[in-house]
């Protein structure tokens, strides 16, 4: 009877497999199943993962009839079949994998799940067949599909049946994108082989949670194979944040709030109940479009207040500006770039990607930062969330404000030139709406790789220039004190750029500049946007890349020369 009650106490208890910390099932299990020492996520069984993510009762099973097969006769230390029954028992599933509908925050979704408890999630034909009927049910219904992986690879007893479930999910995924359903990829720990290198990671969206590991090759195999020291990180989900593959690394706790926002956003759409500004905070004053109605200030002093480190930038508009914000990081190729922010916002009632540049106010957020100048992997960032915006029909908000893109050596090594070309090529065509603002400092191709847009804004103390005044002084004038001489020949202040026709408006700025209110300019620089946007939404497509063609394809004709006043003393 001892051995009983000892028994029954121990099975009250967890251990925790990081910190060998014991924790109470019933306070693990309240606190998600992350162990409140160290914040180590223990893995969750199906019930448990689609009870924190799915309104409660909602989810219906759809795979009751999918079951492994043996397909090979194979045996190792014992037949398969033993161990598929093994698998079933200890699971109470009979696949290990599920998929299903049902609703979260009342948005219809359909999910589909992998157990690792039922031979290391390994990839059968069953789990394809599970992956496979959800993004084929998600597409005839036109719902969004919640795919979630924990695997440690294929199912070597299925030999080359679990490498086709390779093609067979990433062609029903393929099929997804090609009709812009979201598809919502959630990795869990551990993700790898045969499902991370097909559906698992080619998500709309890529989601995990910290400490998840995930990669192609196990640490051991790599480190076996060829000897090669890895990083105490390497393979977490951490690390793949930082080198750009991951789109979004959330605790637990806000898993489900972040992806009901998203689902959020998205049933939302690109259309606002009807075409309106409403006002919130600070009066919003109209954008500018007659040049002779703002202050003719020296094109010098504009510089510098485009400069002002205290200007707000990106993520300080967003958050004034939007109702809904959720930040989507990674090239998917090379890291994240800092440099470039970006995601899906809500703004005036209208689901929008917004990207921009972001420097920083301090020395250590711009150093991170790298004083807003990208990498081509920023560039490559802005033009995946681009095309995300273009594959569900939202319009685009670009928000430009740096001196221009990075040009070290590594920039160079990793094509900042094609990135650059990339972008502006790619901006021109998309069949969405899309409006940039230059917020401060709008330098060269830096500035035009987020600026191939129907409209083109600019707050009224920032400029937008080929090149630098102190690039061009130095090259030209042959004189670096010569930069507000060059500032003005420059003509690269919102009145001349309205004249030459490359700016469409001019937003008001409070007195003294936008770092003196970030509301006020940034009530102003929302209204401009949800107005240019009520504009825009209402041309169909053709007419839309039509008028965007022929905005950009007149400048340098004998046409399009403005009438300039003469520079005065600078």
């Amino acid at each position: 009877m001892a051995a009983v009650a000892e028994a029954a106490a121990e099975a009250q208890w967890a251990r925790c497999p990081n910190c060998e910390a014991f924790i109470y099932h019933k306070h693990l299990k309240r606190n998600l199943g992350v162990c409140p020492e160290c914040n180590y996520h223990f893995r969750l069984r199906i019930p448990e993962r689609l009870e924190q993510l799915l309104d409660p009762g909602s989810f219906e099973d759809l795979s009751e009839d999918i079951a492994p097969i043996d397909f090979l006769s194979f045996a190792d230390t014992k037949p398969y079949p033993q161990r598929i029954a093994a698998a079933q028992k200890k699971s109470r599933h009979p696949s290990g994998a599920v998929y299903g509908t049902g609703t979260a925050d009342g948005h219809p979704v359909v999910v589909a799940m992998i157990d690792f408890g039922f031979i290391g999630g390994s990839m059968s034909g069953a789990v394809g067949e599970s992956i496979t009927r959800g993004a084929e049910l998600a597409l005839e219904r036109r719902v969004p599909f919640i795919a979630i992986s924990a695997s440690g690879g294929a199912r070597m007893q299925e030999g080359a049946v679990s490498l086709m479930q390779m093609v067979k999910t990433s062609q029903a995924v393929a099929r997804l994108r090609e009709a812009g359903v979201l598809y919502i990829s959630l990795l869990t720990d551990p993700t790898f082989g045969g499902v991370s290198a097909s559906f698992a990671t080619l998500g709309d969206l890529l989601v995990a949670e910290p400490g998840t590991r995930i990669g192609f090759a196990g640490r051991s195999v790599i480190e076996q194979t060829i000897r090669q020291t890895l990083p105490d990180d390497f393979q977490t989900a951490g690390f793949l944040m930082e080198k750009g593959q991951l789109d979004v690394v959330e605790p637990r706790e806000n898993l489900r709030q972040t992806i009901r926002k998203v689902l959020k956003m998205h049933a939302g759409g690109a259309a606002a109940a009807e075409p309106r500004f409403e006002a919130s905070g600070p009066e919003a004053q109209a954008p500018v479009t007659d040049p002779d109605a703002l202050e003719a200030r020296p094109a010098w002093d504009v510089v510098q207040l485009a400069r002002d480190i205290q200007r707000p930038h990106t993520l300080d508009y967003i958050e004034r500006m939007c109702d809904d914000f959720v930040e989507f990081k990674g090239d998917r190729l090379y890291r994240d770039d800092a440099a470039i922010v970006g995601g899906l916002a809500s703004i005036g009632g209208r689901t929008v990607m917004v990207v921009g540049h972001q420097k920083g106010h301090t020395t250590q957020t711009m150093v991170h930062r790298n004083f807003g100048m990208p990498h081509p992997e920023g560039y490559r960032k802005a033009l995946r969330l681009m095309r995300y915006a273009a594959r569900f029909g939202m319009p685009i908000v670009a928000l430009v404000d740096t001196p221009g893109a990075f040009p070290g050596l590594e920039a160079e090594e990793r094509g900042q030139s094609i990135a650059i070309a990339e972008s502006i090529l790619e901006m021109s065509r998309l069949p969405v709406p899309s409006v940039t603002v230059v917020t401060g400092e709008g330098g060269s191709g830096g500035a035009l790789a987020l600026a191939a847009a129907d409209r083109v804004l600019m707050l009224e103390n920032s400029y937008y220039s080929v090149i630098s005044p102190e690039g061009c002084s130095t090259i030209l004038f042959k004189d670096a004190s010569k930069a507000p001489q060059a500032a003005a020949a420059l003509r690269l202040t919102a009145p001349d750029l309205i004249r030459l026709k490359v700016m469409d408006a001019a937003v008001r700025e409070p007195e003294g500049g936008a770092q003196t209110d970030h509301d006020a300019a940034a009530a102003n620089l929302k209204r401009a946007v949800v107005e240019t946007l009520d504009e825009l939404v209402a041309l169909p497509v053709d007419e839309l890349l039509s008028q965007r063609y022929a905005r950009f394809r007149m400048f340098g004709t004998a046409e399009s020369q403005p009438t300039l006043d003469p520079i005065g003393d600078q």
